[in-house]
């Protein structure tokens, strides 16, 4: 009985592995599709990250300390040259208005002696009493005392008010701005402190002015990739905010200096970039520089996705098709990629079919296909 029950087993065994085989012979022979060399343009290219500026910003700075008393314009309005932009009420020291004020006071008494002098020498210049020089000298002091009076009245005014009285107005706490342009910012407001720019301060920014007509990007390059460009090169620039549209633009700087950031060094680099009249241009924008390192016309090339490496030389290399089916290797030798196509130098012709690696079907897989 049991020798029945394994002779059984067996005979079950025997008969499911003739089955597997069987089903085994049925499947077609795995197959390879093929491509020849092509001739195309190859173009290398590199991007550079950065943002579009304006080529010229300008900060507008107070003569003159004080508080923010009004702001007349806004971020994005457009201005002249000239135009008054904000007013700055003055918050005089108290120490030196009252030092003012003292000179003042000071000069007065000694306008007043003046004339007394004045007044007596001239009384005695037209008895003949005394030389015309004497009293030429009296009458010189007492203009001296005049004028130095009006120049301490002068500070004292500008002191307490931020300008002088009869000046042609408060020209100190009037903010205007320096050139033509959009106002980009004004990074203060009515009641802010501001700071007069001066030797030792840079002085609080009331406002900064670009003109947008005149736009550069400004990015960074790769050490690996910065001694392969040069100035005047043209670029392409892709601006995040803007699909669809890429503006022209031509290298005009490369940092002779770089950086380092996060483990590698960066160049910067600027190029003038050509506006059009439907687009607006922001300042501040992110963008791409597409910038061309190396282009080849028409050269013999392959796609890289039928090329392999050797694992040991780490070569390139392609299977051709010399038989059904039948591929033998060929040591390549090439050039310029730009990451989909590759440029041969030797190793193959035009007339070569290489292995597809990435494309292979089965005559089973293609049956499946037409029954579905």
């Amino acid at each position: 009985m049991k020798k029945t029950i394994l002779f059984s087993i067996i005979g079950l065994a025997l008969v499911a592995v003739l089955i597997w085989f069987g089903k085994m012979n049925k499947k077609a022979p795995e197959t390879y599709e093929t491509e020849k060399p092509f001739k195309t343009t190859i173009i290398k290219k590199t991007v550079a990250t950065g943002k579009v500026t304006p080529l010229e910003e300008v900060e507008i700075k107070p003569q003159i300390s004080g508080i923010i008393d009004k702001i007349l314009l806004e971020e994005g309005d457009k201005v002249k040259k000239g135009d008054l932009i904000a007013t700055v009420r003055v918050v005089p020291n108290e120490q030196s208005l009252t030092s003012a004020r003292g000179r003042v006071s000071n000069l007065q008494l000694s306008l007043n002696n003046s004339k007394v002098v004045y007044d007596r020498n001239k009384s005695l210049f037209d008895k003949g009493v005394i030389a015309r020089q004497e009293f030429e000298n009296a009458e010189l002091a007492y203009n001296q005392a005049l004028q130095n009076l009006r120049n301490a009245q002068n500070d004292y005014q500008i002191i307490k008010k931020g300008s002088a009285s009869g000046s042609g107005g408060s020209s100190n706490t009037n903010i205007r701005a320096t050139a033509s342009g959009t106002i980009l910012e004004i990074p203060v407001e009515e009641g802010d402190q501001v700071i007069e720019s001066n030797n030792f301060n840079a002085g609080t920014s009331i406002a900064s002015i670009a003109d947008m007509s005149k736009m550069i990007f400004e990015g960074q390059v790769d050490e690996a990739e910065v001694g392969k460009i040069k100035v005047n090169t043209d670029l392409e620039i892709a601006i995040g905010a803007i699909d669809d549209i890429k503006f022209p633009a031509k290298l005009n700087f490369i940092a002779p200096k770089g950086t380092e950031e996060s483990g590698t060094v960066q160049f910067t680099i600027k190029a003038n970039v050509t506006l059009e009249d439907d687009y607006f241009l922001r300042a501040g924008y992110s963008a791409n520089a597409e910038i061309i390192l190396e282009q080849k016309d028409s050269v013999m090339s392959i796609k890289e996705s039928v090329m392999q490496f050797d694992k040991t030389t780490e070569k390139p290399y392609v299977e051709v098709l010399v038989g059904d089916q039948q591929f033998e290797r060929r040591d390549i030798e090439i050039g310029i990629s730009d990451g989909v196509n590759v440029e041969v130098i030797s190793g193959v012709t035009s007339e070569d079919d290489i292995k597809i690696w990435n494309k292979k079907a089965t005559k089973d897989t293609t049956d499946e296909n037409n029954n579905d």
